[in-house]
């Protein structure tokens, strides 16, 4: 073996121990190239349009996936009038999704897109924040938790709108439910990825009876479109996003705007919502040129 033909051999072992040091092969570490850069998230309207739409964006020359984080949007948090306790729902268009992981969800997770699955209210008055009792909210934490075994998901997304608590009969937000919750969860499931979509009662109440569980959440993301806003959690920057945008409806300069804030100010999530079928890598351009310095481009596999 010549001089070269070591070398290579060499190069091709240290590849082959890396892969499994990780758990990956070399082969799969090369065809899901890794980029550098903030995370960036994809919130998707399933009742209207399909998650793998996140998986058909890449960058330019080879850079790797533009979206790090598929957000099934939405599943709900319901009420029970008989039994008087919350359960966890799924409308016809996530029970789908949910039905057909094989071919919605895990082609994502095939090339290295971690897929969340987000908990809304739904009009009901059961809520993240107004469980009565630590047992109530370790009820609901198992639901959630056995959704994402169930399914092979990545992790539960809270989003505390849309409530309307008192209805039915509920009760008010109080202190410790969301805290009783989220450690109820995390224990569950050490790890999984928890988000926190930083809007309403429960974004507000992370601390009760001397538990903190702000550190229990992998990730806290502003609510608000084409705004800036730090949320209010004690998050390292690497798993804040300030900057939020709507896809096509947040303009390419506010997009672009705030892509280049995150990365100046060194927080490491970019959050977007409302990805569909269309075409979008042009909008998509704006951000990513900031982000990571090169372009979209959409594919269709």
């Amino acid at each position: 073996m010549g001089k070269l033909g070591r070398i290579t051999a060499l190069l091709a072992g240290a590849a082959l121990v890396a892969g499994m040091m990780t758990g990956t092969s070399a082969a799969s570490t090369a065809a899901a190239p890794r980029k550098t850069g903030p995370i960036s998230v994809a919130y998707v309207e399933v009742n209207n349009n399909s998650m793998l739409n996140v998986g058909k964006y890449a960058l330019a020359q080879g850079g790797g996936n533009v979206f790090d984080i598929g957000v099934i949007f939405a599943a709900n948090i319901n009420y029970n009038t008989t039994t008087k306790s919350a359960y966890l729902y799924f409308n016809p268009n996530v029970q789908n999704v949910l039905d057909n992981v094989s071919t919605q969800v895990r082609p994502l997770q095939a090339k290295g897109i971690k897929v969340m699955l987000s908990i809304l209210g739904n009009h009901q008055g059961a809520g993240f924040a107004n469980f009565p009792s630590q047992q109530a909210a370790a009820a609901f934490a198992k639901q959630l938790s056995d959704a994402v075994t169930k399914y092979g998901l990545d992790g539960i997304d809270f989003d505390d709108e849309y409530t309307e608590y008192g209805n039915n009969g509920t009760g008010q937000p109080n202190a410790s439910s969301f805290v009783h919750l989220v450690s109820a969860l995390r224990a569950a499931m050490p790890t999984k990825l928890i988000s926190l979509y930083n809007i309403g009662p429960s974004a507000s109440r992370l601390s009760y009876g001397g538990v903190d569980i702000s550190s229990k959440f992998n990730y806290a993301w502003n609510p608000y479109y084409g705004t800036w806003g730090v949320p209010n959690i004690a998050l390292p920057k690497s798993g804040l996003s300030p900057a939020a945008v709507q896809i096509a409806a947040t303009s390419t300069s506010t997009a672009a705007s705030l892509a280049q804030r995150t990365v100046s100010e060194g927080y490491g999530v970019f959050l977007t919502y409302d990805l569909g079928a269309a075409d979008a890598h042009t909008y998509i351009s704006s951000f990513t040129k900031p982000l990571y310095g090169k372009d979209a481009v959409y594919t269709n596999n």
